[in-house]
């Protein structure tokens, strides 16, 4: 069940998200649609982000195999160079920079396409028609907690609650 409820002032919506919560829907289950930015308070739908973690790792990760792909490669042909090194630090430190941004960076904007959820399917749920100055809060819920969670839309200041199966 999908229920989407119609309010005018942000603070109605963040008791409506607080109480929400209180009951035990999760900040995956709850969505907010606005035309203008909505001013919430800090952690009140709060999704937790690994983003930086897997930054760092893949970092690290694309650094030590681009190492080990040169050291391996210059190793592996043996060529008369004359005296100097075959393996050289100074040499390849741009292909180990380049190697390091571009998984960091690579991961980062996985990341990101994952984390905002534009690789979800989420069914066929449409966005609400957005009205100038409306604040719309969606939530998902089964079908047994819609009336409950209705009255507590109500309750919180919502001037309409709209109620839409959700399609498998």
């Amino acid at each position: 069940m999908i229920l989407t409820a119609d309010f005018v002032d942000a603070q109605s919506v963040a008791a409506a998200i607080q109480t929400l919560r209180a009951r035990g829907y999760g900040a995956g289950e709850i969505d907010i649609f606005s035309t203008a930015p909505v001013e919430e308070a800090e952690a009140l739908l709060e999704r937790p982000s690994r983003m930086s973690l897997v930054a760092v790792i893949s970092a690290v990760v694309f650094c030590l195999s681009a190492i080990a792909f040169v050291y391996y490669t210059q190793h592996d042909y043996r060529i008369v160079t004359g005296g100097m090194p075959i393996f050289s630090w100074w040499s390849t430190g741009v292909i180990f920079y380049e190697f390091t941004m571009f998984g960091s960076i690579s991961a980062t904007f996985i990341m990101f396409l994952i984390e905002s959820g534009l690789l979800k399917r989420r069914g066929s749920i449409p966005a609400p028609r957005l009205e100038e100055g409306r604040i719309y809060l969606r939530v998902v819920c089964d079908a047994g907690d819609s009336v409950s969670s209705v009255e507590c839309l109500y309750e919180a200041g919502a001037a309409k609650v709209d109620e839409m199966e959700e399609q498998a």
